[in-house]
């Protein structure tokens, strides 16, 4: 039995819609997971002044957002937040949080607007590296 070409693209057409459907919920349910680990991210009360001096690695990923970073931690302060990698969506100017973070010595500042979710990876990203200031200090 020979298909006509009629037929043929017909097949053609439906099969591109249905890999389009297909992508389209596999990325509709990628935002939601997303979206979700956004907001179960919560904080923890870290005392920075107890913090001993060094240099900490912290990162944090909600797979469309992710931040790494470097704090530097002397005399009970956090003296320096290098941003050593931030993959963000529309969040680049969330960047900005680490100078509030550094101005105010806690890490759970308000959020940037327009940037919320990034400011709370960034965040996140500086909490996960002082949380565990028992274990190795980077170099």
């Amino acid at each position: 039995m020979k298909l006509s070409p009629k037929r043929i693209l017909s097949i053609i057409a439906i099969s591109i819609l249905l890999a389009s459907l297909t992508i389209l919920a596999v990325y509709l349910k990628n935002v939601a997971d997303y979206k979700k680990a956004v907001k179960d991210i919560s904080f923890g009360k870290i005392e920075i002044s107890n913090v001993p001096d060094g240099v900490y690695l912290g990162e944090c990923d909600v797979n469309f957002i992710y931040a790494k970073v470097k704090v530097t931690v002397q005399n009970g302060r956090i003296t320096d937040i290098d941003l050593l990698e931030h993959k963000n969506e529309r969040g680049k100017s969330a960047e900005i949080i680490i100078e509030k973070i550094m101005e105010n010595q806690i890490i759970d500042v308000d959020a940037i607007s327009g940037a919320t979710n990034s400011s709370v990876v960034i965040e996140k990203a500086v909490e996960n590296a002082l949380a565990d200031s028992e274990s190795e200090k980077s170099e």
